[in-house]
């Protein structure tokens, strides 16, 4: 692994792949700061050196970096305009692209066929210097397992930043497990994946939803390869093939989710996943305006429905195996949707206890876990 330093230079020019270029930068315009007054977390910095054009960007949350091969004319670092840069690159026409840093005039010169641009800068010395990233902490695991950990879970995080801790997914590695949790105390999912390749000790860290989505986004699912990991004090850092994301810490007490998860349950209903998704997202269509969807478990069956005032109110049944007492619950339509999507079985089995309790949501085993609050029904 590098560390990534800031270049001062008074002049840059470099040569590469419009394609490439184009890709690259969409990568990494990922992490270009959209909602911050400070300019130059709206930059991409470029680093020519090395027969290399590295691309790097942050919000200071997290920041992504990735080079691709080009020919160095002149070795030099800039800031240019993240989002306009991404724009033209990728409307380019095909062919070679130059860049060149007028150092005197503050600005970039973007040349590619009869196309031109010319682009104010900002300083490179100005640009954040990014976090070293030590081989010492690292280690490496399969890139499809942690993905799929993640598509499962992350749903399940906070969205409120006035409560840090909950928009963050928990991430253990215990022996040859890894363990992943998010909760909005709204619901909860919990993931244990076995990973025989893996660190080698326990090791936990709470990281910020967002930097696990354009990890996802990044690592292009099903692609075969491995992931690289390494957890510092205050980061950790994340490698796919050229591309490195680090992503910021959380500080703060992830909630205990074993003490959430009730032990016993009055009824239990097992029901083919498909047919009950396809239900529920029909019948949300019905749940507006904070709504919540009425399941009611009966002799033989389970009736689904949902009702908006002024609009409209929809119904329908399925049959299920369950002879025990009528139980009518409610619980958010999005919420539940959420739940039986990141079931991969062909079953999803339903626990509840009472209608004012939680209910768990899980596949034919236990390696997933979904428990969902409900929502008190009028009436």
């Amino acid at each position: 692994m590098t560390s990534v330093d800031t270049v001062v230079a008074t002049s840059m020019r470099v040569t590469c792949a419009k394609d490439e270029l184009a890709e690259k930068l969409q990568v990494v315009g990922r992490g270009v700061s959209t909602r911050t007054s400070v300019q130059i977390l709206a930059g991409i910095y470029l680093r020519a050196a090395g027969g290399q054009l590295a691309l790097s960007s942050t919000d200071m949350e997290i920041s992504l970096r990735v080079a691709l091969d080009a020919q160095v004319e002149d070795e030099g670092a800039v800031v240019v305009p993240g989002r306009l840069l991404v724009d033209i690159a990728r409307l380019l026409p095909s062919g070679e692209v130059t860049i060149a840093h007028r150092a005197e005039e503050g600005v970039v010169e973007v040349e590619c066929g009869y196309a031109s641009y010319r682009l104010h800068t900002y300083a490179a010395e100005d640009f954040p210097r990014l976090p070293e990233i030590d081989d010492a902490t690292a280690f490496t695991v399969d890139r499809d397992v942690f993905v799929d950990t993640i598509a499962r879970v992350s749903r399940s995080a906070s969205r409120d930043e006035s409560r840090p801790v909950l928009t963050g997914v928990l991430v253990r590695f215990e022996g040859e497990k890894l363990v992943m949790a998010a909760t909005d105390s709204y619901r909860l999912s919990v993931k244990e994946t076995s990973l025989p390749q893996g660190p080698g000790r326990e090791v936990e860290a709470i990281v910020p939803a967002r930097a696990l989505a354009e990890l996802a986004r990044i690592a292009q699912p099903g692609e075969p390869g491995t992931l690289q990991i390494g957890v510092q004090e205050n980061q950790v850092v994340f490698g796919i093939d050229d591309v490195w994301l680090t992503a910021r810490r959380i500080d703060g007490q992830f909630p205990n989710y074993k003490q959430l998860l009730p032990e016993n349950f009055e009824a239990e209903i097992t029901i083919p996943r498909e047919d009950l998704l396809e239900v529920v997202r029909r019948t949300s269509v019905m749940a507006q305006r904070k709504s919540p969807l009425r399941l009611r478990f009966e002799d033989g069956q389970l009736t689904i429905s949902a009702q908006t005032q002024d609009i409209g109110e929809a119904h329908e049944s399925l049959p299920i195996a369950y002879s025990g007492e009528v139980i009518e619950i409610g619980f958010n339509a999005e919420f539940l949707r959420d739940g039986l999507e990141s079931v991969n079985d062909e079953s999803v089995r339903i626990k509840l206890i009472s209608p004012l309790r939680p209910g768990l949501i899980h596949g034919e085993s236990d390696d997933f876990l979904y428990l969902i609050m409900p929502i008190r029904l009028a009436g």
